[in-house]
């Protein structure tokens, strides 16, 4: 029968460092949450002030909302045509042996492409 002694860590010999920390939860309290309900609406009536200001620059000098969306539409089918080249360059580095990065020297690609 083993007998667990409750004095010592469960993982006693981890090479991580900060294996025995305390739980940090990742969801962190913002400003917001520590102002009161009528100050976060004066801060939100303040931020859509700010930003229909932003917007009405931007028309002053010539963006329109239609041409916005168009431009990250092209950017959303950047992204996936580059996805599907990155799982390519994979699979080819699985198959010949070798890295990604060795890859993209040998196919004249700078690593941040």
């Amino acid at each position: 029968m083993v007998k667990f002694c409750s004095s010592l860590p469960r993982t006693p010999f981890s090479k991580f460092k900060r294996v025995h920390a305390h739980f940090k939860s990742p969801l962190q309290v913002t400003e917001s949450a520590k102002l009161s309900p009528a100050e976060e609406v004066a801060e939100l009536k303040r931020r859509a002030e700010q930003l229909g200001t932003e917007i009405a620059q931007l028309e002053a000098e010539g963006c329109r909302v239609e041409e916005l969306e168009h431009h990250i539409d092209m950017l959303h089918e950047y992204n996936d045509i580059k996805d599907i080249g990155q799982s390519l360059l994979g699979r080819i580095a699985a198959v010949r042996g070798t890295t990604t990065r060795d890859l993209y020297s040998h196919f004249g690609l700078e690593l941040d492409d």
